[in-house]
Order: C-alpha cells, then sequence, then structure tokens
C-alpha cells in the first residue's frame, strides 16, 4: 500500500470546500446602527432648520419682491397685475436717472477717499513697534457707533452756524463753508461722514493682510537700496493684490446701496443733489405708498449688484 493510497478520500473536497466558503462580515452592532442613524438625523435636522431660514427670511422675500414689481401693490387694495407698467414708469421718471447719477457720483468719491485712505493708515499702522494695539482700536471706534449717532455728531459738524469745521476755519481766517447746503459739497460731506464711519473695518483687514508679507522681501528690498515708495510700489502692493481686488469690488456693492447719510443729513437735497437709489427706493415705498414701483426699483439695483457680485466669486474662485 502506497501513502498516497493512506490520504483521507475527502481531502480534495475538503480543499475545494474551504476555497469557496468565505467568512462572513461581522454584522454591524445595533447599538453602532442606531447611533449612526441618530447622529445623522441630527445632521439632516440642523440642516433642514437652516433651510427652512433662509428659505422663509431670504428667499421668499427676493421672490416676493421681484413679483412686487409686475404687480401694483399699496396694501389698501387687492394687487393688480399690471406687467411691466411699473418699469415703463421708473424708466420715465426723471429721479430715477438723477439717483443713479448721484450713487455712481457717490461711489466714484467712496473709492478716491475711502479706498486709499485705509490702506494708507493701515501701512502706517504697521510700521509702529509700540501701541500698535491701541491704534488699532482707535481706527475702529467709529465702526462701533451706531449709525444715527454719527450722522447726528457730524450734522453738527457741518452746521453753518456753530458748527466744528467752520469754527476752525474762522480761526485760519479761512472763508466758512456751505457745507450740507451747497449743490457742490454735499456730496463730497457725506462721502467723508461714510469713510470715517467704516474705514475701521478695511484698515483691519488690511492690517491682517500686512502681517503675512514674509518679511524676507522687505528685507531684500532694503539690501537693495529701495526706498519706502519702492517697497509700498514694489513689495506691498503686488502682495495684496488679490485682498484689494476684493475689497475694491466690496466697496462697490456697499457704497451703491448707500442710504442712511442722505437720508439724514440731507434728505435728499440740496435740489435733489444727494438723492441716491436706496433713497429714491425709500420714497416710493413709504412716502408716495407705491410699493410695486420700489419693487421694480430694487429689483433694477438687486441686477446691478449681482453683477458685480459674480465679479467677486470668479475672483475668490480664481484665488482658491
Amino acid at each position: 500500500m502506497t501513502a498516497q493510497d493512506l490520504r483521507p478520500a475527502t481531502a480534495p473536497a475538503t480543499r475545494r470546500t474551504a476555497k469557496k466558503a468565505r467568512t462572513p462580515s461581522a454584522p454591524a452592532a445595533p447599538g453602532r446602527l442606531a447611533r449612526r442613524i441618530r447622529e445623522n438625523l441630527v445632521a439632516y435636522l440642523f440642516l433642514g432648520a437652516g433651510v427652512v431660514l433662509f428659505a422663509v427670511f431670504s428667499w421668499y422675500p427676493i421672490v416676493r419682491g421681484a413679483l412686487l414689481g409686475f404687480q401694483q401693490v399699496n396694501f389698501a387694495e387687492p394687487a393688480q397685475w399690471v406687467g411691466l407698467d411699473n418699469y415703463q414708469r421708473l424708466f420715465d421718471d426723471p429721479l430715477f436717472v438723477t439717483a443713479w447719477r448721484n450713487t455712481g457720483y457717490f461711489t466714484l468719491l467712496a473709492l478716491v477717499f475711502g479706498f486709499a485712505a485705509p490702506f494708507l493708515t493701515a501701512v502706517v499702522l504697521n510700521e509702529f513697534r509700540h501701541g500698535r494695539a491701541y491704534l488699532r482700536m482707535t481706527v475702529y471706534l467709529p465702526v462701533m457707533l451706531p449709525p444715527i449717532v454719527t450722522m447726528l455728531l457730524w450734522r453738527w459738524f457741518y452746521d453753518p452756524g456753530p458748527g466744528l469745521f467752520n469754527n476752525v476755519l474762522e480761526i485760519f481766517h479761512l472763508p466758512v463753508q456751505q457745507w450740507l447746503e451747497s449743490e457742490n459739497m454735499a456730496m463730497v460731506s457725506l462721502v467723508l461722514v461714510s469713510t470715517w464711519a467704516n474705514m475701521g473695518t478695511t484698515t483691519l483687514i488690511y492690517l491682517a493682510a500686512l502681517g503675512g508679507i514674509p518679511g524676507e522681501l522687505y528685507e531684500a528690498a532694503e539690501l537693495d537700496g529701495a526706498s519706502v515708495r519702492q517697497r509700498l510700489w514694489h513689495v506691498t502692493l503686488p502682495q495684496m493684490r488679490f485682498i484689494l481686488m476684493i475689497t475694491l469690488l466690496l466697496q462697490i456693492i456697499g457704497t451703491m446701496q448707500v442710504f442712511v447719510e442722505p437720508f439724514v443729513l440731507t434728505g435728499g437735497g440740496p435740489n435733489e443733489a444727494t438723492v441716491t437709489v436706496m433713497l429714491l427706493l425709500y420714497r416710493y415705498a413709504f412716502v408716495y405708498n407705491d410699493f410695486g414701483l420700489a419693487s421694480a426699483m430694487s429689483t433694477v439695483l438687486f441686477v446691478v449688484l449681482g453683477l458685480f457680485a459674480l465679479v467677486y466669486l470668479r475672483l475668490t474662485r480664481t484665488k482658491g
């Protein structure tokens, strides 16, 4: 009898069965599966709550406002569908062109003053080695004031009688100015108020960006004999190009919605020289009680600002 005859006859079958047999994966513990479902359920509940809040308080008002632009609405009678009549009346209103022209003028002046001033302030503050935190707080203080308080304070500054600015001019024997009563000076005066009240936030953004610039670049520029102006032009500006572009677009979007300054300080005068898009929209809705025309005006403004928002999103996506 050979050794082959002594092997068990079932061995090959056993090996084949072992190859086919697979160890089944252990089922998930009931407690772990329940916990996973519960965690996902809570996440979906929070997500659903956020979607509902956005839908009710953000998306619905936008859609509702767009629809009101095609209706005659005064909330005293049922709304009537009028199609494009509101837009026709809007474009025929002479104040529509005046408001956009004044808004564009305000935005341009705000870019000249309000865009350069925070950047230069941040560059100067960044050079200080002592008291930097105190100076930052000082620059940011106007942002913490309520807008109405700021407007009332500056109304006293601009007062043609006992106002601070005219008193200073009289001390230096300079002619006093009609800051808010002159058509030529009123818009400039509003821009100065807006710049002073809002530059703190932008200044802090620029300071954070300046802190992220590698010091080796400035050291190399100094070794090459670069002056302060050359370091600013060849090092600081290129390194902050993206931040400057983003703040520029955000400032355009913000200044085109200016309302508080002309509403409190000038009321749109003198001679409609400071009436802006938002102020005219307010008049349509709450002075003339024509909410359909006001909604049409808001839709036009929404489209214009949406174009700038698309540019902003494109820039941020390119950077990312």
